[in-house]
């Protein structure tokens, strides 16, 4: 439940922000699929690596 919420509310900031996937993840220093898994539900962002 608890990735969920936070997938929606990722996906959700994001574009209320005007961001892409790809945006959010440069400035994360992540990659663009990570980001694509956290908003789908797929994965969790390891936040030690943030």
């Amino acid at each position: 439940m608890m990735d969920i919420v936070f997938a929606q509310q990722l996906t959700n900031l994001r574009k209320q922000k005007g961001l892409s996937q790809q945006q959010l993840a440069d400035k994360l220093y992540m990659t663009r699929q990570a980001v694509s898994k956290w908003e789908t539900g797929e994965s969790s962002p390891d936040l030690n690596r943030m």
